[in-house]
């Protein structure tokens, strides 16, 4: 079946890398990858290739970058022409509608980084992190015209240690998923996987992530800002202000202590921070304009002193 299926892929960022290298090593026909528009990235603001683009130019696949897919009837030919068995999306960053979804024979397939119901939407890694989760995983599902709320066809669970952040756990799970993805493919197809519908009354859903959901009230318990350092690790950063200028937490961990939220409670080899609830150690921190350092090199070259505080 693998190598007569004829799969589109459609996906942008990192996350989706691995299913579309896995697809090819799998031996699929893939005549087509739809990518996001190259954008201003970094500090240059250089105009970019998405990942996805990048791996399928060289892997020699053709890649075409709309700026709608929807009412897009370019793309719509390009489909029909193709007429391919399945399209597979992963993070591609905008809904297809209808006249896309209704296109191929087996349909279209999406991975999906939770365990759906729980997480439908944008932020799924981050919002597992965010909630303490434990585990979390990655769904393979059929896509419906409402947001991640498709057939379930295939999900596999993927533990959450404590010293995971967005980028680890996004490795994990962009990994599983592919792995998932090409074996669930060849079952989905032959009838041996039929899709589940999801429980609609136990779905939960996330926001896209803001820079400002990354300011730390240190009213919160320890436990509440240690997740938010890691779900916001790389990016937008859990930050705070010291001396009036910002400072990114990038690695902490709840300790003993106790005291007025936001004070410095211990400054020698180690740097802990009093918060509503218990208190966080602050193992690795980036001071604005500065390269990452570790607590100690921040008491040391700041002339820490406890009692100082961060707002």
């Amino acid at each position: 079946m693998k190598q007569k299926l004829k799969v589109v892929f459609m996906g942008t960022p990192d996350f989706a890398v691995p299913s579309l290298k896995a697809l090819h090593e799998a031996g699929y026909e893939i005549p087509l990858v739809i990518t996001q528009p190259d954008k201003p990235a970094g500090r240059g603001k250089k105009i970019t290739p998405p990942p996805v683009k990048v791996l399928a130019k060289n892997l020699g696949i053709p890649v075409y970058q709309p700026e709608k897919v929807k009412g897009n009837e370019e793309l719509i030919e390009k489909l029909k022409e193709i007429s391919p068995d399945l399209i597979v999306v992963a993070a591609y960053g905008k809904i297809l509608p209808d006249e896309i979804l209704n296109l191929p024979k087996f349909g279209c397939i999406n991975v999906h980084a939770s365990l759906l119901p729980e997480y439908r939407g944008a932020s799924p890694i981050q919002s597992a992190l965010l909630d303490g989760k434990e585990k979390t995983g990655v769904t393979i599902m059929l896509i419906s015209p409402e947001l991640d709320a498709g057939d379930i066809i295939s999900q596999r669970e993927v533990p959450i240690e404590k010293s995971d952040n967005a980028q680890t756990l996004h490795d994990k799970l962009a990994k599983v998923g592919a792995e998932l993805l090409v074996e669930t493919i060849p079952l989905y197809v032959s009838g041996e996987l039929k899709p589940v519908p999801q429980n609609n009354s136990k779905a939960t859903y996330c926001k896209p992530i803001t820079k400002e959901m990354g300011r730390i009230d240190w009213n919160l318990p320890a436990e509440k800002i240690f997740n938010m350092v890691r779900a916001f690790t790389p990016w937008p950063s859990a930050y705070t202000t010291f001396r009036g200028k910002r400072v990114k937490i990038t690695k902490a961990e709840p300790a003993p202590g106790a005291g007025e939220p936001g004070k410095i409670i211990k400054a020698d080899r180690e740097l802990v921070v009093a918060t509503g609830e218990g208190a966080l150690k602050i193992e690795k921190l980036k001071p604005e304009g500065k390269k990452e350092i570790s607590g100690e090199e921040f008491i040391r070259g700041y002339r820490i002193q406890t009692g100082d505080f961060f707002t």
